[in-house]
């Protein structure tokens, strides 16, 4: 039986003839996506401004009425709450937000916690409150700050190995096209105003990795070939590696898409933006791995000799001596 394939062994699509209209077109992404952060920003999650989280376990039930609480507190006027389950079916956390001017009045953080417990038992006879555990904004914000060190730390790292393995261009390149993968999946967050919490850092560091493992492929096929075509000219070398490695990396992403476009749709709402900010990452980091990552190295002055040891008078003296060999006596 013959294995179906969704990319024949003979294609040869020249990649970089689009070279400039996709770089154009993502410059202009990444820009949008900075303007969207400082007019819009962030809607943070607890996680990052502080705010309380009430553990609730209803004792008569299979199941908690999750539909039913978020509509009984979101009633109080605090905001729209978020609920998860955990542990048994019948056990939730509710998370919201402190109420503004929390700092200087740490009172009204109390006051909240009591309306809303109240409120749950008043509305569900059989809810047991287990745990009030309150997040200042303090705390948050040195969560959000260890956050995005995290990130930036785990893009030089990647970036200082990819330097290691290869040359400084490849680790540049790298680090630009995971820096587009990052920011556009932030701007997503920024445009939609989904919440942004320590989830959906847990989903960007996925994705770098997800998506530096995509560009070593491609790199350590880029460095096979400057080795075995020296006099190919770069831009064909180029398009022959991800040519060669486009089925690996297109069967891969869409193998990980199909799962996630799954958990997307049928999946629950507490994993929503997790699962969201994944399905965009792999998307944009599949597309930056075929289109921005091999033409950086052109911009970078990479040719087809770039890494090819110079040999020097000297030893080329040593060579031609070897080759003559010794005279006979």
């Amino acid at each position: 039986m013959k294995l179906l394939k969704l990319i024949p062994d003979n294609t040869n699509i020249r990649f970089l003839k689009w070279q400039w209209p996709f770089f154009i077109s993502n410059i202009a992404l990444m820009l949008a996506s900075v303007v969207l952060l400082f007019t819009h920003g962030l809607n943070l999650g607890v996680d990052f401004v502080g705010g309380q989280m009430i553990r609730v376990t209803f004792e008569r039930s299979a199941t908690a009425p999750v539909q039913q609480l978020e509509n009984a507190v979101g009633k109080l006027g605090y905001g729209e709450p978020v609920v998860q389950t955990f542990g048994k079916p019948n056990e939730i956390s509710l998370r919201m937000k402190l109420p503004e001017g929390t700092e200087a009045q740490p009172q009204l953080a109390d006051a909240m916690a009591r309306k809303i417990t109240e409120s749950i038992k008043q509305s569900f006879p059989d809810a047991r409150i287990d745990g009030v555990d309150s997040v200042s904004g303090k705390v948050s914000g040195e969560l959000f700050k260890t956050g995005m060190i995290a990130l930036g730390l785990a893009m030089i790292g990647i970036s200082i190995y990819i330097w290691v393995r290869f040359e400084w261009q490849f680790g540049v390149g790298a680090l630009f096209a995971l820096l587009q993968d990052i920011l556009l999946t932030v701007g997503m967050f920024s445009w939609t105003q989904m919440e942004f919490d320590l989830n959906i850092v847990a989903a960007l560091l996925t994705l770098l990795g997800y998506s530096l493992n995509d560009k070593i492929v491609v790199y350590d096929r880029i460095r096979e070939n400057l080795k075995k075509h020296r006099r190919m000219p770069m831009a064909e070398l180029l398009d022959l590696s991800v040519n060669e490695t486009l089925s690996r990396t297109v069967v891969t992403s869409l193998s990980m898409l199909i799962t996630l476009l799954a958990l997307l749709l049928l999946g629950p709402d507490v994993i929503f933006g997790f699962t969201a900010a994944i399905t965009l990452g792999i998307f944009i980091g599949t597309y930056s791995s075929i289109f921005m990552s091999a033409p950086i190295l052109i911009w970078l002055g990479v040719k087809s000799d770039s890494f090819v040891t110079t040999e020097s008078a000297i030893d080329r003296q040593e060579r031609l001596a070897r080759e003559q060999g010794s005279p006979q006596v």
